[in-house]
């Protein structure tokens, strides 16, 4: 089984390529940006699958397909969990939030597997995507949370918490304060319930409020380091992986 990586991030890049590697899954070939896959569409013989990341250096990926005829299924890598994500499911293998989990690339992979071979592209109507990405379809998110204190219940308003985090296998919201409440709940079901303007998960175990954050601070391996208001429990570090769109998403 081949595939081909299109992902403008030579890191994540590789490391999908790893872990692909590790499915018997063979890269074919890493693209990373729209005018190199076109070329590569071209000249190469299309790969049983494509991982397509969503926003490259040179424009949307969709850009390839105007010039070239899908003929792989896709699985869609993207950060862009706030648009459009019943989209993705209808029309491709699955999508993958980044940073990619490994039970879920392995998830996806499966899916590939029992999708029907004879079917001929993927039937992904790229425009329809494309103006869901630029007028994403209002929704409601959730304005505040409750934590039970004893005997009481404590109302949290969304707009008070400088970050969602787990520890311990639990979830917990720490407010401007400097208090820190458990709730029932947990940071995936957090992906569907938060405001995305609002709210960037920065790691596997941070959401951070955009107007808590206080400074942020170069840190090792290309990472960045965060401070929250009224957080002191731990460091908030944005994986490597995240740096990129931690940083479109701040502008």
């Amino acid at each position: 089984m081949k595939a081909i990586i299109i992902e403008d991030e030579k890191p994540a890049a590789r490391r999908l390529s790893r872990l692909l590697d590790e499915l018997n899954v063979e890269t074919s070939a890493m693209l990373h940006s729209v005018e190199e896959s076109i070329r590569w569409f071209q000249d190469n013989p299309h790969p049983d699958l494509i991982f397509l990341d969503i926003q490259l250096s040179d424009g949307l990926s969709f850009e390839i397909f105007e010039h070239v005829e899908v003929k792989s299924p896709i699985v869609f890598t993207t950060a862009y969990d706030e648009y459009a994500l019943q989209a993705f499911k209808l029309n491709s293998i699955d999508y993958l939030l980044k940073p990619i989990d490994d039970e879920e690339l392995e998830a996806a992979v499966k899916q590939y597997k029992n999708y029907n071979q004879n079917t001929k592209g993927i039937g992904v109507d790229f425009e329809d995507i494309k103006k869901l990405l630029v007028n994403p379809v209002e929704r409601e998110y959730k304005k505040r949370f409750t934590a039970k204190l004893g005997q009481h219940i404590k109302i949290i308003q969304t707009d008070e918490v400088s970050c969602f985090y787990s520890e311990n296998k639990g979830t917990y919201a720490a407010t401007t304060s400097g208090r820190n409440y458990l709730l029932d709940t947990t940071l995936e079901q957090l992906e569907e319930e938060l405001q995305p303007k609002t709210f960037f998960r920065v790691s596997r175990k941070f959401y951070v409020h955009i107007d808590h954050i206080e400074d942020i601070i170069s840190y090792t391996n290309s990472r960045l380091q965060l401070k929250l208001r009224g957080f002191k429990e731990h460091e908030v570090i944005v994986s490597r992986e995240r740096v990129k769109d931690f940083k479109l998403w701040i502008e």
